[in-house]
């Protein structure tokens, strides 16, 4: 019976020295994860409380933002408890919830990133017909669409590794990405189908529509005034930026499972942190800083918050 029991729970071994350094980890990631969440709910705010900014570029930005903040949370808190802990283990439910929130917002911010993409396009292509095409329905559409769709597709490979045998319960990492399917058997005849049918509708579908889409934004900018062509960059570079950078380390992590079981531990260490580190920092400082309107709301509710501080120090 102990056995059975046993079978249900998975050893995470992708940490290194935690216990020498356990309280190095949590201080570092503690301070990370308050940075995520601060600097991406400031602007989220800022995006709410600023009715100039409530336009469907803005409400996008602000989605990926939120995003952001959901999908770190789906991996710090437990990494926070961990790194306290004597062992570093977890249920394979919780593993598999893990798992499907993880992939669920991951693959939910290509599909953001396509809509503010088309946003784009309809707003620098369409000027005419953007109030038309880009109305409060239009909106709602695409983010449920950008929330509801990869969660459909990441229920059914969830479901497929529910159901899966487990001949390993050591992880070999820090939180349950796709390293999970290392610990099965067999991996099933679903999984394997329908993990390409979800690359490709997930990610690959999104990215080429984004490509397309800001090739014919530069194409038509290219053949415009300076002024347009400068419009256009600032507006675009910022979504191109964060397109690179979480295509970047979405490779990473699809590689991570199929990396040798004799990878460094240190290397593959530093490799999964770049799923979950640069992407929810690097959002913020790309659109508070690069984002016009944005950049100018932020100035104000600081410069107005020391104005406040300093008349409550001189009272």
């Amino acid at each position: 019976m102990d056995e059975v029991l046993n079978a249900t729970y998975l050893t995470l071994d992708g940490y290194v020295e935690v216990n020498k350094y356990r309280y190095v980890y949590f201080f570092i990631f503690f301070i990370l994860y308050s940075l995520i969440i601060c600097s991406n709910s400031t602007i989220v705010y800022i995006i709410w409380i600023h009715k100039n900014l409530h336009e469907p570029m803005y409400i996008f930005i602000a989605a990926l933002l939120l995003n952001c903040v959901l999908y770190s949370t789906t991996v710090y808190p437990k990494l926070l408890i961990d790194f306290l802990s004597e062992k570093q283990v977890t249920t394979y439910s919780a593993c598999l919830f893990q798992f499907f929130t993880f992939y669920t917002l991951g693959s939910s911010e290509f599909f953001l990133l396509a809509a503010m993409a088309y946003d784009r396009y309809v707003a620098i292509c369409k000027p005419l017909q953007y109030q038309t095409i880009m109305g409060k329905t239009t909106v709602s559409i695409f983010l449920a669409v950008a929330w509801l769709v990869p969660a459909c597709h990441i229920v059914v490979l969830t479901a497929g590794s529910a159901e899966a045998t487990l001949c390993n319960f050591n992880l070999k990492g820090i939180f349950c990405n796709n390293a999970v399917y290392t610990l099965q058997c067999v991996k099933s005849r679903l999984i394997t189908v329908f993990g390409v049918v979800a690359l490709i509708d997930l990610v690959i579908l999104p990215m080429l529509f984004i490509v397309f889409t800001y090739s014919n934004i530069f194409i038509l900018t290219y053949q415009s005034c300076k002024e347009v062509r400068k419009k256009a960059a600032e507006t675009c570079l910022p979504h191109l930026l964060v397109l690179f950078s979480f295509s970047c380390l979405s490779i990473y992590d699809v590689s991570i499972a199929r990396v040798e079981s004799d990878f460094p531990k240190t290397a593959r260490l530093i490799m999964t942190l770049q799923i979950v580190l640069y992407h929810p920092l690097l959002n913020p400082f790309i659109y508070g800083l690069k984002m016009k309107d944005i950049s100018k709301q932020l100035k104000r509710f600081f410069y107005h918050d020391k104005i406040i501080s300093r008349i409550n120090s001189e009272c």
